[in-house]
């Protein structure tokens, strides 16, 4: 976070330096009001680059693995540009490295799920997915009682993920 305000800061110099220098280009002839809005459209560009990129570079960045099964678009009032272009704050990686085999039935798997979101720190979750009936539980509260399904269906993201072969 601390890196990306550095970032920010120094696209609003070059952005303001950019309008100077063609300020001084023209004679005089470009409104002094240019350089500051050059500051901020650079220091705007800068943060909205950041923001679409972290996906990317967030995704990228997964050790192997580690499979993204469900992503998750956001649009919000104070970003409108959101409304054209979705932007991803959000997604779900299923560990594919890692998945437990139940002994005694092959279409059920224990599967460590991460959530990933912008500026929130990962969640890790343990579930049960049945490839079979296309239902997935969170394991038993530990004290010994079943768990609970949900059905999704087959085409849930993270039953997909975890049932497909590799």
């Amino acid at each position: 976070m601390f890196l990306e305000l550095i970032a920010v800061i120094v696209a609003g110099l070059a952005g303001a330096g950019a309008m100077m220098l063609l300020a001084h280009m023209s004679g005089g002839r470009l409104p002094k009001w240019l350089v500051p809005v050059g500051a901020g459209a650079a220091m705007l560009a800068a943060a909205i680059s950041s923001e679409y990129g972290w996906y990317d570079r967030t995704a990228s960045a997964l050790p192997d693995g580690l499979e993204v099964a469900q992503t998750r678009p956001s649009k919000a009032l104070w970003r409108p540009w959101t409304y054209a272009i979705p932007m991803i704050d959000g997604f779900v990686a299923v560990d594919r490295a890692n998945l437990r085999p139940n002994s005694q039935r092959d279409d059920l798997f224990m599967a460590d799920l991460y959530f990933y979101g912008r500026w929130k720190p990962v969640q890790a979750v343990e579930v049960i997915v049945d490839c079979a009936q296309g239902r997935r539980a969170d394991p038993a509260l530990g004290d010994g009682s079943p768990p609970v399904w949900r059905d999704v269906g087959q085409n849930d993201p993270v039953v997909k993920t975890v049932c497909s072969e590799s």
